[in-house]
């Protein structure tokens, strides 16, 4: 089965509120393996960066200043995604900020019923009392992150995609490779 496991960087926290989505990463999974295809791109937010969220992504309006609008790359974005579930840490948040560029965009929402998996309902089932965020679930399952300064969307959403694998039954080593005995 093909799954897409995604992050997303933006402005600020709610589409709703006048923020934007100014950065996605996405992983393709077949059968809960990375195939190493990648989907990633930058956007243009038409509005400033505030503070708060420079401070967690680093990504300044003068780098965001020759990025493109979500619009104009949004087709290469559906094609990579396809008809596959969506993954996403949070993805309450994530998926308002996607289809609110979306609807924005004069395209289609992707069905929440139908596609949405969430990370962190599934953390909190499998751990309750536990912290649940990336670095805590990352630390648990002894993924290393230690190349990660700043939250970025593609790095986010290659660390959860362990996560995600281990969150749903773990990597199973050596499953299937052990030979019988003569």
């Amino acid at each position: 089965m093909r799954e897409i496991v995604f992050d997303t960087e933006t402005t600020g926290l709610s589409f709703a509120g006048g923020d934007r989505l100014v950065e996605i990463g996405c992983v393709e999974m077949v059968n809960r393996v990375e195939t190493g295809r990648t989907f990633h791109a930058y956007y243009h937010p038409e509005r400033t960066m505030p503070a708060e969220a420079f401070a967690v992504h680093g990504l300044s309006d003068v780098f965001l200043s020759d990025k493109p609008l979500f619009a104009a790359g949004v087709d290469e974005l559906l094609e990579f995604l396809g008809d596959a579930p969506l993954i996403a840490h949070n993805a309450g948040f994530d998926f308002a900020f996607l289809n609110g560029e979306l609807g924005k965009s004069g395209r289609p929402l992707i069905c929440t019923k139908t596609r949405y998996v969430d990370t962190l309902t599934i953390a909190r089932q499998k751990h309750p009392g536990a912290k649940h965020t990336l670095d805590a679930l990352c630390t648990r399952f002894g993924i290393d992150r230690s190349h990660r300064v700043l939250h970025g969307a593609l790095l986010d959403a290659q660390l959860l995609a362990q996560v995600y694998v281990e969150l749903t039954g773990g990597r199973q080593i050596g499953l299937g490779l052990v030979a019988e005995a003569p």
